[in-house]
């Protein structure tokens, strides 16, 4: 069973761990826990998320395959919290845009019909089969940006591709997709 580390008091959950770099990290928790969590709260906005990337970031210090590489460790804690942090507030924004679009298409659409809900699935299939019709770089491209929310900078460099290259291909999936479905929508569903 695993042991859980728990960042919620100035207790230091790493005194178990029998290792100098255990002990580094240990040390590392008395002397910064309590202004790495302020640093998150500030960021995130949430005591309980900032506590949950604190562990987060301490675990993954932990985990280092070579903690010997790393020279100064309080600032790789803290550029490891940032980074998490920046990942929790993308996808909570993700997560927000996707509800506001279901809230929008509930609003607008007639629940009561079987025949609506099953060209809207209709539709999403349709999606689906035109977004894998396109080349992998492509195809990834528009699931970052649009469906993930990443900026053509952040996809392009997931990707090792230039951001001008990824806005290209994102349009490039949008204008097949819209050719997919408006004959698609002419003719309805079979």
């Amino acid at each position: 069973m695993s042991k859980q580390l728990s960042v919620h008091s100035n207790v230091c959950p790493f005194n178990s761990v029998p290792d100098a770099h255990g002990e580094r990290v240990a040390r590392l928790f008395r002397e910064h826990n309590a202004s790495l969590l302020r640093f998150l709260r500030a960021r995130l906005r949430s005591d309980d998320e900032a506590r949950e990337i604190a562990q987060e970031a301490y675990v993954q210090l932990l985990g280092l395959d070579q903690p010997e590489a790393v020279h100064f460790l309080q600032g790789y804690l803290f550029r490891t919290a940032a980074n998490l942090a920046t990942n929790r507030l993308k996808q909570r924004a993700f997560r927000q845009r996707s509800a506001d679009l279901v809230f929008f298409e509930l609003e607008h659409q007639d629940t009561r019909s079987p025949e609506r809900a099953w060209e809207a699935k209709w539709s999403v299939a349709s999606v689906y089969q035109a977004l894998n019709e396109l080349p992998a770089n492509c195809r990834e491209a528009f699931r970052l940006v649009r469906l993930e929310g990443l900026s053509s900078e952040e996809a392009g460099r997931r990707l090792n591709l230039h951001p001008r290259r990824v806005r290209r291909y994102v349009a490039r999936a949008l204008t097949h997709c819209l050719a997919v479905l408006e004959p698609a929508a002419q003719e309805s569903p079979p």
